[in-house]
C-alpha cells in the first residue's frame, strides 16, 4: 500500500534496528529507509543481515549491517559504536529482536524460559543502555539545539490477559512494557528521549504467525478479530513511522496496540436477533419480580 506520510518525514535520521533483517523488523527498516532514514541492522545470522542490507542498497538506501547478539553487552556496544562511526550519530533505536515457540508450561525448561527472557527483555534493556549516551539531547553527533532521540520497543498483547503455551513470551513482553514505561519516565525527564512501544497482533507472512499458528492448528484469528483479518507488516511499520517522526513528538511511555481489536475480542456466542429476543424476555421477567427489601424472618 502507498504510505500516507511524506517521503522525507524521517530525512536525516539514523536508526538501529535489532532483528531488522527479517519479518516485522525488516519491514520497519525498509519503510524507515524509504522515508529518509539511514539504517543500521543488527542480527545474529550473518546471511540474513547481509541479504537485508543488499536489498536496501538495491533501492539506493544507505544501510549497514552488523552481526551481533543483543544478549551480549559487548555486541550491543560494538554495534552502537560502529553505527556512530559510520553515520556520525544515532536518532532512533528499534528493539525488534525476539524469540518464541509454542510450549506448555510444564514442558518449558528453565533454560528455555531464560533464553526468551534474555533475548526479549534483557536484550532490549542492554541495547537501550548502550545507546542512551548517543540518543540523549546533546549526545555525540547531535545538535545541542535539537531534541533527544527515540526508542521503540516491539512488544505483544499476549500478557494483557493470558495466552496458551506462551508463558515465556508473555513474561518477557510484560518486562519489555515495563522497560518502556520506566525509561520514558527517567530518560524523558533527564535526557529528552522518548520511549514507546508497539504491540502487534497476528501479522501475516511472518515467522511468528507460522510458528505460533501453523496450518495444523486451524487458527481462528480472522474469525475472532473484529476486523476479520490478520494484520500486515506494513501496518506495524506505519505505526513505527508515526512514533519515530515529529508527528508523535508528544507521545512518550505508550505501547500502541496494532491488532485489529483482537485482544479485546471473544467469540460471539449468540446472534444479534437472539439477543433482542432474550433481552425482552429477561426484562419482562425482571419487571415481574418482587421489588424492595425482603421481609426479615428475625
Amino acid at each position: 500500500m502507498e504510505s500516507p506520510y511524506k517521503a522525507d518525514i524521517l530525512k536525516g535520521k539514523v536508526a538501529i534496528l535489532t532483528g531488522g533483517g527479517s519479518g516485522i523488523g525488516f519491514e520497519i527498516s525498509t519503510q524507515f529507509a524509504q522515508h529518509g532514514a539511514s539504517i543500521s541492522i543488527m542480527g545474529r545470522r550473518k546471511h540474513v543481515v547481509d541479504s537485508a542490507v543488499s536489498a536496501l542498497h538495491s533501492l539506493g538506501i544507505p544501510a549497514v549491517g552488523f552481526v551481533g547478539d543483543v544478549r551480549k553487552q559487548e555486541d550491543a556496544k560494538r554495534v552502537v559504536e560502529s553505527t556512530i562511526k559510520h553515520f556520525g550519530k544515532l536518532d532512533i533505536l528499534v528493539n525488534a529482536a525476539a524469540g518464541n515457540f509454542l510450549v506448555s508450561a510444564e514442558d518449558l525448561s528453565p533454560k528455555g524460559f531464560k533464553t526468551v527472557m534474555d533475548i526479549d527483555s534483557v536484550g532490549t534493556f542492554t541495547m537501550c543502555h548502550e545507546a542512551v549516551n548517543y540518543l540523549k539531547k546533546g549526545g555525540q553527533g547531535r545538535d545541542s539545539s535539537s531534541s533527544g532521540g527515540m526508542i521503540l520497543n516491539i512488544s505483544a498483547t499476549l500478557h494483557y490477559t493470558a495466552t496458551w503455551y506462551q508463558i515465556h513470551v508473555s513474561s518477557a513482553k510484560a518486562a519489555v512494557d515495563a522497560i518502556t514505561r520506566n525509561l520514558a519516565l527517567e530518560w524523558g525527564t533527564d535526557y529528552d528521549i522518548r520511549v514507546n512501544g508497539i504491540a502487534p497482533g497476528p501479522i501475516g507472512d511472518t515467522a511468528g504467525l507460522r510458528k505460533l499458528a501453523p496450518d495444523e492448528m486451524n487458527y481462528k484469528a480472522r474469525a475472532y478479530t473484529p476486523l476479520f483479518k490478520v494484520g500486515e507488516k506494513w501496518d506495524i511499520a506505519m505505526t513505527a513511522i508515526y512514533l519515530a517522526s515529529n508527528a508523535g513528538k508528544y507521545v512518550n511511555g505508550h505501547t500502541v496496540v496494532v491488532d485489529g481489536g483482537l485482544w479485546l475480542s471473544q467469540p460471539r456466542h449468540i446472534s444479534k436477533d437472539a439477543v433482542k429476543q432474550l433481552s425482552r424476555a429477561v426484562e419482562k421477567k425482571a419487571r415481574a419480580a418482587p421489588v424492595g427489601v425482603p421481609t426479615s424472618k428475625l
